[in-house]
């Protein structure tokens, strides 16, 4: 070891260990189906594997990837992410004495029932992929504490949700100074890609007592308190919120539209502590068609439009409960 450094923070795990798991209906043909993205990172007493080479500390990354494909198989928490992944969390810490922490982080994939038929049927083993967005978790299992005394740190959201309106948004009574060359404009194109992310208040988590490390304790689906870590409606709820508000709000700007949604997402999820939100102005400039002898400027005729990828601006903001 060098007489001039030393390990400050250590953390090492699996990435892109990616899960695509089927539950049967054991009553019917039904299938329900999941696809994940998951990364497994670690901290704990894993110094001497850096500093001395000594790698008797280490849980080998494959075992990480390994023992998510064994959980996906046999955890009944698997089709509710944030569920999965404090259980694949709290497995890890439990199981190994010197393993302090345990970062899971999920990306769901979208897919959807295919409703067929005049009727509208859903299929009940065909799905169709109807959105780029993916719902996300992370969660941070704590056991320096002592592993009787786990502390789940979760937060969860969506990121890239394509959203537009054509019309609805404005954008006036900014500064203008001697840089300004953007007009006041009293209904423009409102577009952007969302990222969300929302944080729950730390909970308890008792170890599993079992020798495998599997049955960790968590509330039924019916006994889940509206708005905690264990409602599997948060998500559906937060997307619904998102998109209401930008659909329905007369935007003064990004950021009132921003702030509305932030709050009411707050207002309606009784353990969520702040939330977070990224949006990127998509940009849609109005073609000069003057020369033509067509006026295509004018707000109110304005029809036809170039996307521009950049320059864009950013609007961001996170919104905590008092």
């Amino acid at each position: 070891m060098s007489e001039l450094t030393y390990l400050s923070s250590a953390r090492y795990g699996k990435d892109a260990v990616r899960v695509f798991r089927v539950v049967r209906d054991r009553e019917g043909p039904a299938h329900t189906v999941v696809e994940y993205n998951v990364k497994v990172l670690l901290e704990g007493d894993i110094d001497v594997s850096y500093t001395k080479a000594d790698n008797s500390v280490i849980v080998a990354t494959d075992s990480m990837k390994n023992i998510t494909y064994y959980l996906a198989k046999v955890s009944p928490h698997i089709l509710i992410p944030e569920r999965f992944a404090i259980h694949l969390g709290t497995h890890i810490v439990s199981k190994y004495a010197h393993i302090h922490k345990a970062f899971v982080d999920i990306e769901q994939l979208r897919w959807s029932r295919i409703v067929v038929g005049t009727d509208g049927k859903p299929h009940p083993h065909s799905f169709f992929r109807d959105g780029d967005d993916k719902r996300t978790v992370k969660v941070e299992i704590d056991g320096t504490a002592g592993k009787d005394k786990l502390q789940a740190h979760v937060s969860a959201g969506i990121n890239g949700l394509l959203v537009l309106k054509s019309s609805g948004s404005s954008f006036t009574s900014f500064i203008r100074d001697e840089y300004t060359l953007l007009k006041e404009v009293d209904d423009r194109i409102f577009s952007t890609s969302v990222d969300l992310n929302y944080t729950f208040a730390p909970i308890h988590i008792s170890p599993p007592k079992d020798e495998k490390k599997l049955d960790i304790v968590a509330p039924t689906l019916d006994q889940a308190q509206r708005g905690s870590v264990w409602d599997p409606t948060v998500f559906d709820r937060a997307r619904t919120i998102t998109l209401d508000v930008f659909a329905e709000d007369e935007s003064a700007s990004v950021q009132a539209t921003l702030y509305k949604m932030a709050d009411k997402i707050i207002a309606e999820n009784a353990d969520i502590q702040s939330v977070s939100y990224s949006l990127p102005n998509k940009h849609y400039i109005p073609v000069d068609m003057s020369y033509m002898g067509l006026d295509n400027l004018t707000p109110a005729k304005a029809e036809v439009f170039q996307p521009v990828a950049a320059p864009s601006g950013l609007i961001t903001a996170t919104v905590s409960r008092k």
